[in-house]
């Protein structure tokens, strides 16, 4: 009498992840995501799993992974202050339909916000990508599995909310002009920043048509460290003004000014971006262009709850939502130094 053979161990996600040469959580979202993974690697993997005998998981847990209710907020930085209201704002409409918030932080590191992007995915319902330093193409491709909506960056293809950066810029160029300004620069921020490149195109194109004369400095990393490093080459400029990327570029420039005995504003006029919470508590108060950043929560939020839900959300790939700018004018700005 032959001995009995023993039991053939059943197949797992693994086996069918290998057989086809994709991830194990590729496979999980082929069968409890439908849609959310490519009509060819969706086939090669049910027939995979029918060759290796593989059951997917029942309706119910495939079910209850769908209903997760979670979203993520992909930041670049989570000490930004720029980041604060914008969180707020999504978690108070997230917590409102019933989600609740992940937030993942890429220290300004395109690595590591590829690695964050590749392990968070597939636990989310939806996420919420501000002002990525990844590629288009990227997020597209993340946006195929997982509900995307990128925020402060047009990326085509993707729902996006942003803030009308031209307008802001040119608001704050006519200030200084009225104010009697001639030579300004921009002190820019990080190359790889969608909103970067818009505020420097916007700055140059006002400088044009006010007839201004402009510099630009940078880049140099979006913080008051960065801020207060770029005054040797602004006074090197001998420029009476600059408009900063952010806020805390210009809380820096102020810092160090004082520091050097160059007086803001009789000296050296400052206009910063984004309105943070400290651009009013600094001395003096900072002239700033300010953006609805609470609002930017909100709206992303929204726009990808209804994806989630598959729903038509008020931001599309074709129609970005663009939320308006406002110059609020404060201490740090005056009349133009006469040399």
């Amino acid at each position: 009498m032959e001995p009995p053979t023993p039991p053939t161990k059943p197949a797992t996600i693994y086996d069918v992840a290998a057989a086809v040469g994709v991830s194990p959580s590729t496979v999980s979202r082929a069968f409890s995501r439908p849609g959310r993974v490519s009509a060819k690697t969706a086939a090669r993997i049910q027939q995979a799993a029918a060759e290796l005998g593989y059951r997917a998981p029942t309706v119910a847990r495939a079910e209850a992974f769908r209903q997760s209710k979670l979203l993520g907020i992909a930041l670049t930085d989570i000490t930004n202050p720029f980041f604060f209201s914008i969180i707020r704002g999504a978690e108070h409409v997230a917590v409102a339909e019933g989600y609740s918030i992940m937030l993942i932080d890429s220290e300004e590191s395109e690595e590591l916000e590829r690695r964050l992007f590749d392990r968070t995915m597939p636990l989310l319902d939806g996420m919420i990508v501000a002002a990525s330093r990844l590629s288009d193409a990227v997020l597209r491709g993340a946006a195929k599995t997982t509900p995307t909506v990128s925020l402060n960056r047009l990326v085509p293809g993707l729902p996006s909310v942003v803030t009308d950066n031209a307008r802001g810029m040119r608001r704050a160029l006519e200030h200084l002009a009225e104010l009697g300004h001639r030579r300004v620069a921009y002190i820019s921020g990080p190359q790889a920043s969608w909103a970067e490149g818009a505020r420097w195109r916007a700055f140059r194109e006002g400088c044009y048509e006010l007839d201004l004369i402009e510099n630009r400095i940078g880049p140099i990393p979006p913080t008051v460290r960065g801020g207060a490093g770029s005054l040797p080459q602004i006074r090197e400029k001998r420029v009476t003004a600059v408009v900063c990327f952010n806020d805390l570029i210009s809380i820096g420039i102020m810092r160090a000014a004082k520091a050097a005995n160059v007086r803001v504003p009789s000296e050296l006029s400052v206009v910063g971006f984004d309105n943070i919470f400290a651009s009013e508590l600094v001395t003096p108060g900072l002239t700033t262009v300010a953006a609805p950043l609470s609002l930017l929560g909100e709206r992303a939020a929204r726009s990808v709850i209804a994806l989630v839900n598959n729903q038509e959300p008020d931001t599309t790939a074709d129609q970005p939502t663009v939320l308006p700018m406002r110059l609020l004018i404060r201490e740090s700005t005056t009349t133009a130094p006469r040399r």
